[in-house]
């Protein structure tokens, strides 16, 4: 299992537009959901998403990070709309 520090650089670099568009960044693994917390947030606008084990090891290893993407497009969208 990646480190949370591990887990958020790896997302910042499969996703650069996280740090030069504003969006805040946030990782923190919820044991209860067995699952890491994706915390992203821009002003008033925030979304969360989880990204199991097997999701969060393919990502580290740069295979893919699908529901993540998909969680990055609807913020900027939320947020391009204003």
């Amino acid at each position: 299992m990646p480190s949370k520090e591990e887990l958020c650089n790896k997302i910042k670099e499969v996703f650069p537009e996280i740090g030069s568009c504003g969006i805040d960044l946030k990782v923190d693994y919820d044991d209860s959901e067995k699952a890491w917390v994706v915390d992203l947030k821009k002003g008033d606008h925030e979304l969360k998403t989880y990204l199991e084990e097997p999701e969060a090891q393919q990502c580290m290893e740069g295979k893919q990070c699908v529901s993540l993407g998909l969680q990055i497009g609807q913020l900027r969208k939320n947020i391009e709309e204003l």
